[in-house]
């Protein structure tokens, strides 16, 4: 008997209904905003090694959102989207949902820690993803494919609004996580919404992302190199076509979209290998991104409080060395938790209060888990816990 919830745990983690693949993609996106909050990511990127770490700016947080758009396809259908008759309540579910993430990110916010907290944005992807709960994977990447074209040339005249150099234009920005523009990145959410409508268990298919997302990367950052000179001096097509990290410009986009489709895709492939038990631990974290991220933000709080009388002070708590205890900590942590008492905390509450005030989907069955439910639906295949966190 002690050793049931132990299994239970366990077949949660590991079971035939979970994609690892997908818990590692998001392991890998938690290390990576916390390389890009806590370590030196300023540098341009060169074929020094000292300057790889600036991979994880900007890049960890677009893998995200596209992870979101991954989880959201599969708790609603999966490959088989869910019919007209269930959508009210998974919509209605999606959306709860996102209204807590909202709350908790404005708590965030709160402590003054200098990162932009992406929760808020993701509140907002949420609502504007449930119109594409029925769309099949050919509509969702044709939808995503448009907005990435399209949108980096619109959002530098909606960041010139004069709403946002107004009285309460900063508090603005931080309630529609207007560093992570919706506008754009909806973009991410879309295509990972397309991702999750393949087959993820297939060999070709998971092969297929790699190739393209390879692809999408060097067209990116490739034309973003070619039309560097000839932008130079040209402000409004400076801000378009650049790959900079943060910059919703039209190359980062592509080229960084590129990189969350490809990374997905080569742990898809590595889960099926015996990789997938050394990377058990990653896999924990990825299987609990939202605890993982509120409780890197609550902890750097409360270190910067004691050590520097100021959580705000980025500098001094880069200087104290926080990034490595804390990324062994919440490994570690995760880890043990995961498996033995399977999921994280902050995904079981979000998932008690939906299923309180929505109800549970009655034709679900437990497949898949997005920001706190552990509840997929139709055919679709499971995967962990949805990331919900992106570095500055």
């Amino acid at each position: 008997m002690t050793s049931s919830p132990i299994r239970r745990a366990w077949a949660r983690f590991d079971g035939p209904g979970r994609l690892v693949g997908v818990d590692l993609a998001r392991g890998l996106a938690v290390l990576g905003m916390l390389a890009a909050h806590l370590l030196d990511t300023e540098r341009r990127l060169s074929l020094d090694p000292e300057t790889w770490v600036t991979l994880v700016n900007g890049r960890s947080s677009i893998l995200f959102a596209t992870l979101a758009g991954v989880s959201i396809a599969l708790v609603t259908g999966g490959s088989r989207p869910i019919g007209p008759e269930r959508r009210p309540r998974a919509g209605a579910r999606l959306a709860l949902r996102g209204a807590m993430l909202w709350v908790i990110g404005m708590l965030l916010v709160a402590t003054g820690v200098p990162v932009y907290v992406i929760l808020p944005a993701y509140a907002l992807l949420f609502v504007l993803a449930l119109p594409f709960l029925g769309m099949r994977a050919r509509g969702l990447f044709v939808a995503a494919g448009v907005l990435a074209l399209v949108m980096p040339w619109i959002q530098p005249v909606l960041d010139a609004a004069p709403l946002w150099a107004g009285r309460a234009g900063a508090e603005i920005a931080a309630a529609v996580g207007w560093n992570y523009p919706f506008t754009v990145w909806i973009a991410f959410l879309l295509a990972g919404m397309g991702v999750g409508r393949l087959d993820l268990r297939r060999l070709d298919v998971q092969a297929v992302l790699v190739t393209a997302g390879g692809a999408l990367l060097l067209a990116g950052y490739g034309a973003a190199l070619a039309t560097a000179p000839a932008v130079a001096g040209r402000p409004y097509l400076a801000t378009v076509l650049t790959a900079e990290d943060h910059s919703s410009g039209l190359w980062e986009v592509i080229g960084s979209g590129g990189f969350a489709l490809a990374t997905i895709g080569v742990c898809l492939l590595l889960c099926r290998t015996p990789l997938r038990w050394v990377a058990v631990p990653l896999r924990a974290v990825g299987s609990m991104p939202l605890t993982a991220y509120v409780l890197q933000l609550v902890v750097w709080a409360l270190v910067a409080l004691a050590l520097l009388g100021d959580t705000g002070d980025l500098s001094g708590i880069r200087e104290a060395g926080l990034f490595l205890p804390l990324t062994l900590g919440l490994v570690a942590g995760c880890t043990v938790w995961a498996l033995t008492l399977g999921r994280g905390p902050l995904e079981w509450l979000i998932d008690f209060v939906v299923r309180l005030v929505v109800g549970r989907d009655a034709a679900a069955r437990p497949a898949a888990s997005h920001m706190g439910s552990d509840r997929g639906s139709g055919s679709g295949s499971g995967s962990g816990s949805d990331g919900v966190g992106g570095p500055r």
